[in-house]
């Protein structure tokens, strides 16, 4: 009996599992994304819309399967898990990527010791109650000598000795150093950071500088890779028409302005001091002759006056 043409239309059934077009898929794997960039078919566009989107459907979720299988596995208690690899589409962020914290004091000294952090377990065992207990929090182990019915008290303790309060005060002042410890942390990386941007806008001041001080004020010099570039600082021109009222208040403001100066001035020179030296002036007007000749000189300009006056 040939069987033969059974087989052929079953498995013309099935399509095979290798994806062949003209333009290769584009097969993202870390996103899981597949982009099929081969032109629309207009007359399979047009005469059946759900068979030509269910085949190009199927075409990419075969290739990322396929990619899939080729990926390699690690074994977990719901079966193998494939490890993707880092994604190699960019995408665009709404905001940029955030800067990565300094390393705190503890981790410092472990990285320098060598030391590998552990992750402790939120449980832990109690043999008392044979049943697993809080490590912190609402009736955590760290409570344990708090609640104990019987407690150890040295000989030479005093005789208002509270061992649940002294194992309460130790609890507290133990998370009082954990906050502690963990501002001081805070403020050193916020130290860290304001460093570094003194530093990077010093760098910019003084590139800044290098560059103005070429013959073409930094026009013609090469740019680096990232500078911004400079701004000039815009002249403001005032206008060669103004009206009265506005001369009138430029006017005062001129005047506003010199006399806060000769105020200032006569304050920054104390009280009894003058802005004015009275001395050198008569020694100027009166041609170094004093103020009793420049007196003695206004007399007689005055008399003349008098008897001009009476004839």
């Amino acid at each position: 009996m040939d069987v033969s043409n059974i087989l052929a239309s079953h498995a013309a059934k099935f399509q095979s599992v290798t994806v062949e077009k003209e333009t290769p898929l584009d097969v993202d794997t870390g996103f899981l994304t597949v982009t099929d960039l081969t032109p629309i078919d207009e007359d399979s566009y047009k005469s059946n819309l759900e068979e030509y989107l269910q085949v190009t459907a199927r075409d990419g979720i075969q290739a990322l399967v396929a990619a899939l299988y080729g990926l390699p596995t690690q074994p977990s208690p719901d079966g193998p898990l494939a490890q993707l690899p880092p994604p190699t589409t960019q995408l665009p962020r709404a905001k940029p990527l955030p800067k990565p914290k300094p390393p705190t004091k503890w981790e410092r000294f472990a990285a320098a010791k060598g030391i590998q952090k552990r992750v402790r377990e939120k449980k832990v065992w109690d043999e008392e109650r044979q049943e697993w207990v809080n490590r912190w929090g609402k009736d955590g182990k760290n409570k344990e000598k708090e609640e104990q019915w019987i407690h150890e008290v040295k000989a030479n303790a005093p005789v208002d000795h509270d061992p649940v309060k002294a194992a309460r005060d130790a609890r507290t002042s133990r998370v009082a150093k954990n906050e502690r410890q963990q501002l001081q942390n805070h403020a050193r990386a916020q130290t860290a950071a304001s460093g570094r941007d003194e530093r990077k806008k010093d760098i910019e001041r003084t590139l800044a500088t290098t560059r103005m001080s070429t013959a073409s004020m930094g026009r013609f010099d090469k740019k680096l890779d990232g500078e911004k570039k400079l701004r000039g600082v815009k002249r403001k021109f005032e206008a060669t028409e103004t009206s009265v009222e506005q001369e009138k208040q430029a006017s005062l403001a001129v005047l506003s302005k010199l006399d806060g100066d000769v105020k200032r001035t006569r304050k920054e020179k104390g009280a009894g001091d003058d802005a004015l030296n009275v001395r050198k002036a008569i020694r100027n007007v009166s041609k170094g002759r004093g103020g009793v000749a420049l007196a003695r000189e206004a007399n007689k300009k005055g008399a003349r006056g008098k008897r001009g006056g009476k004839r």
